[in-house]
Parts: C-alpha cells; sequence; structure tokens
C-alpha cells in the first residue's frame, strides 16, 4: 500500500444511498474503452477502492464513482462505479448525483434555466440526463433515460435452498437483477428485519446466477447477475407507489429505491403488458425515498425487445473528504466486518 495516497471527494446521497465522487488523487487509469479502464481498475487500483469503500473510510454499504475520460466523442464526462465487492456496471442513483454535480462543476457548456443536458458514458453506454437548473443557476431535480432495457426471463422456476421452487423474473435495467416479491419468503418490506432480507436476496442471487444464464448481445462483461430486488408483489400499473429494496454486491442493502432497479422493473412490466409508454410510476424504497420511473420509448437491444426507461429523483450533496493512508497502518485497505 502506498502511504502516499492523498484523495478528495465530494460527498452526495440520493435518495438515502450515498455516492462518494472521486476529484482527485486517482492514479492514472488506462484503457481505450471504458470497459478496459473498469479492467484496468479493478486488476490494478482495488486496493484504493477497498481504502474508499471500507472501514474506517467507508462503510459496509459505501458507494463511489471516479470520473474517467471518455472513449465517445460526445459523452461530457465517464464515470466507473465502485461498491464494497469491486465495480458495478449501472448506477442509476449515482447518475442522478452526477447530473448535479457535472452542472455544479462546469462540465457541461450551457447551463440556461429550465433544464441542462448532460451526457454521461457509463460501462453499457452512453446515458442522456436533464438537470434542473433555476434562474441563480442552481441545480435541482433530475431525470435521466436508460440504455435499451430488457426483460432477460420471465415465470422462471429456480430451487432456492430453504425455500423450494421460486418462480421469478430478470430484468435487465443496465446490469441484470433477480426479481421477486418479498412475500414469496413470508418477508414483508414493511416490517421484516433488514438482516431477513439481506440473506433471503444474497440467497436468490447465488441460485439464479448458478441456474440461469443471462446473456447481452453486445457486452459479455455484464453477463453476470448483480443483485436481487425484492418488491412490494406491485407490478400492475397503478397510480400508487410500489416498495421494493435491492440487495447487491457483499451483503449491501440500497437506501434509494434503486435506479437501475426501476429500469429493469419498469422493462420488466412492459414486456408483461403491465405498463403502457409514458405511464408514470413510483417507486419508493425501505427508507421512504422516492423514484419515479416510465418507459418512453420501444426499442431493441440486440434481438430482444427493449424499452427506453426515464428515472427521475434528487440528490443533496453532504459534504467533502481529504483520505490518506499513514505508513504502518495495518489496516491501510479497511475491513468489513461481518454483520
Amino acid at each position: 500500500m502506498d502511504e502516499g495516497i492523498k484523495i478528495k471527494t465530494v460527498e452526495m446521497h440520493t435518495g438515502g444511498e450515498p455516492l462518494r465522487i472521486v476529484e482527485s488523487g486517482l492514479p492514472e487509469i488506462k484503457g481505450a474503452t471504458i470497459l478496459e479502464k473498469r479492467k484496468y481498475a479493478k486488476e490494478h487500483l482495488d486496493h484504493i477502492r477497498k481504502v474508499l469503500m471500507r472501514e474506517p473510510r467507508g462503510h459496509l454499504d459505501m458507494y463511489g464513482t471516479y470520473l474517467v475520460e471518455p472513449d465517445l466523442p460526445e459523452a461530457d464526462l465517464a464515470v466507473l462505479f465502485t461498491h464494497n465487492e469491486g465495480y458495478s456496471t449501472m448506477c442509476g442513483h449515482a447518475t442522478i448525483a452526477l447530473g448535479r454535480y457535472a452542472v455544479d462543476k462546469g462540465l457541461v457548456k450551457d447551463v440556461s434555466p429550465p433544464e441542462v443536458e448532460v451526457k454521461i458514458q457509463a460501462p453499457p453506454g452512453l446515458l442522456r440526463v436533464w438537470t434542473k437548473v433555476n434562474e441563480k443557476g442552481r441545480s435541482g431535480s433530475v431525470r435521466f433515460h436508460s440504455i435499451p432495457s430488457f426483460a432477460a426471463a420471465t415465470d422462471v422456476k429456480v430451487n432456492v435452498p430453504n425455500n423450494g421452487e421460486v418462480t421469478l423474473d430478470v430484468g435487465f435495467g443496465g446490469t441484470f437483477y433477480a426479481v421477486v416479491p418479498a412475500s414469496r419468503f413470508e418477508l414483508d418490506l414493511d416490517t421484516s428485519p433488514v438482516h431477513d432480507l439481506i440473506k433471503v436476496g444474497m440467497t436468490v442471487r447465488k441460485a439464479v446466477s448458478e441456474q440461469v444464464k443471462v446473456k447481452h448481445p453486445d457486452f459479455p462483461e455484464l453477463e453476470f447477475i448483480y443483485g436481487t430486488i425484492l418488491t412490494d408483489g406491485s407490478d400492475q400499473y397503478s397510480d400508487k407507489p410500489t416498495k421494493n429494496v435491492c440487495i447487491f454486491a457483499d451483503n449491501q442493502v440500497d437506501r434509494s429505491p434503486t435506479g437501475s432497479g426501476v429500469i429493469a422493473r419498469i422493462a420488466l412490466q412492459h414486456h408483461k403488458g403491465l405498463i403502457k409508454l409514458n405511464q408514470v410510476r413510483c417507486f419508493t424504497s425501505i427508507i421512504g425515498s422516492v423514484f419515479t420511473g416510465m418507459a418512453v420509448e420501444k426499442t431493441k437491444c440486440g434481438d430482444n425487445p427493449a424499452v427506453v426507461v426515464e428515472v427521475s429523483g434528487t440528490a443533496y450533496y453532504t459534504g467533502s473528504s481529504t483520505f490518506t493512508v499513514e505508513a504502518g497502518d495495518e489496516l491501510a485497505e479497511g475491513f468489513l466486518p461481518r454483520m
């Protein structure tokens, strides 16, 4: 571990889910494409991810992002996403926060009200993001359009340890999620202990990873089950909110409604004929924070019928930090206590 590390960050949250944006102090992240940069960070700079995500500088549920050079000429910025286990491919709550950050840091040229467009390159593609701006130049709520998202598998039967055969869906919203009602495991998103939700979510993720092969027509690097979304079972279109929780990475719990999870759920609901284009749905998290989502366009992802989904939410600044590593610190790379 290099004791000369000095990393400066801006701290934000979207719907309660943290985002640690690294502004300076990272070594060069090499690669001609964003997926090559993601691979390089995993293979050569993972010690820095551990420093920033783990205790004592972070915590089990910390989330972060690195700003890197885009390889798409139209992109205003490009990002890699980090968490306690590694590097995700897509993150909606981070995209919402970065929409504000890009405007406030002058990463886009035209910041005329009422709305500024920001183009963010993420590992699965280019995200179009719109940030509200008032007459004084203050940024506000954010909406963004997903890459083409689709139902990867519906009503698939999976053998889940201690639960028998479980019928669930798999949706792609920039990453692949197993989606299943919490009630299937006799759990309730309002009353069940979070520990019980985590245990089931991780068990389902492992079972689906072993028994369901997911395919992406363009990016084989994305062909893995990222997490489990436990829902309240409300998939039919309604003007009433639907609640869900995402369990991902290493027992990590999303405090927000999960932007990429909202995309996956909307893609599944549209595929099943439960929601039409431009019907807005409200999604709430286990702490009560809110995102909205709607399918805005039919498209294709390879041969898969797909939709573009618009997700909306608001992020807030919580501070800034400077992190260092001191010589002789045996816990320099941090730790994650088992809960």
